[in-house]
């Protein structure tokens, strides 16, 4: 047998505000005061609407509406016996709480409502009895009625203040987080990308020439593959030192290490070539041309390190091109090896490096390509990157 919801279990507050309202009633009614006289009912009948609204003020915030109608009928009653004012009082909590624990609507409507009738019953007994003192009667049912309704409705708006309130700093709090999850998703990826750039050629290297030590049986051979392993293996020791210095407190008192630039890119081809690669530099920049923001440099050394590292792993025999073009509002990088089955040893790759170039470039708001391509005499592979150098370019584009 299936059964409706259970009613709502009266608060504690409920309960005691209903027992005391109770006992002091009773006290009242035992001591004899009246708050009217020459009524039809007699003072016994004035416990029935004491004991009524007794058991309302278990509902005031369960049931606020339903205890509001029964209260107003309850509260009339009383007006035909000699009257409690522990039953007044217990009527004006009742309003109130209607106001602030019932609904929106109900709260909108109780303050208009009771205002009407504190000014009809005003204006109903001043035209009856023709007296100043009808006014005093007014008064009263305002200090019963609208009193009530108009401090509940500065209670709930209060409450809704505050929970509006709460509610937007939890609000705060989780944008906040979710920028600092975004961020730090941001540093790591980045930290990821110089890492792979500044130490990907080095290890490619290590790897290509201990191959060959390992595969060949010649004393010079392996003495100069032993020669570029070492080198490769201190320089790429200095880059993640730098790297350290880079990721460090900023409470540390030592300066960072300053990021590269396309000034050492003189320095990073000639270690390409002594790692085995042979390399052409076409720089096409004005030396007395303005200089380019540090990010655009950075991210142009590291595309044409990483387009070196993986000429150095899986490029054929032949030459490889770096090629910088500066135009207006923007820098071109294209780098150009040949493609094919190399035919000595080669380091595995996973293919983050492509995805780093492309990360870069799309941070600026450039373009980026790669791919194989024919000319008249043999099949190449393109890297170009565009990346523009004035920052309104890069917002627009980001």
């Amino acid at each position: 047998m299936r059964h409706g919801p259970a009613p709502p279990r009266p608060q504690r507050v409920d309960v005691q505000i209903s027992v005391v309202c109770v006992l002091a009633g009773l006290a009242w009614w035992g001591l004899g005061l009246r708050m009217q006289t020459d009524r039809p009912l007699g003072d016994t009948w004035a416990l029935i609407p004491l004991f009524v609204l007794g058991g309302l003020q278990l509902l005031r915030s369960s049931m606020p509406r339903t205890a509001l109608t029964l209260g107003t009928l309850a509260l009339v009653a009383d007006q035909f016996t000699t009257g409690n004012l522990a039953s007044v009082m217990m009527f004006t909590d009742i309003v109130y709480a209607a106001v602030v624990y019932g609904t929106p609507a109900s709260a909108r409507r109780i303050p208009v409502t009771t205002g009407a009738i504190t000014v009809a019953v005003t204006i109903g007994f001043l035209a009856w009895f023709r007296e100043p003192e009808a006014i005093l009667i007014g008064v009263v049912t305002g200090l019963v009625s609208f009193g009530p309704a108009t401090t509940g409705v500065l209670v709930r708006n209060h409450r809704e203040a505050a929970v509006a309130a709460r509610l937007r700093a939890e609000q705060t709090a989780l944008l906040a987080e979710m920028d600092r999850v975004q961020a730090i998703t941001a540093e790591r990826a980045r930290m990821a990308r110089e890492l792979h750039d500044m130490v990907a050629n080095h290890l490619s290297a290590i790897a290509i020439h201990s191959t060959a030590a390992l595969s060949l049986d010649d004393p010079k051979t392996t003495h100069d593959a032993l020669a570029v392993i070492r080198e490769n293996s201190v320089e790429g020791l200095a880059e993640m030192r730098r790297l350290i210095g880079i990721l460090r407190d900023s409470s540390d008192d030592r300066e960072p290490t300053a990021a590269p630039t396309l000034d050492g890119l003189g320095a990073l081809i000639a270690g390409a070539r002594t790692n085995g690669l042979d390399v052409m530099l076409d720089d096409g920049r004005d030396p007395e041309g303005p200089k380019l923001p540090a990010p655009v440099e950075l991210a142009a050394y590291r595309i044409v390190q990483e387009s070196l590292t993986n000429a150095l792993k899986h490029a054929s025999p032949g030459l490889v091109t770096v090629a910088l073009a500066r135009r207006a509002r923007a820098l071109d990088v294209q780098v150009t090896s040949p493609y094919g089955s190399p035919s000595g040893p080669r380091a595995p790759g996973s293919g983050a490096g492509l995805v780093g170039m492309r990360e870069r470039t799309e941070l600026l708001g450039g373009t980026f390509e790669s791919g194989p391509e024919s000319t008249a005499d043999r099949k190449v592979w393109n890297v170009r990157a565009t990346l523009p150098v004035d920052p309104a370019d890069q917002g627009a584009s980001a």
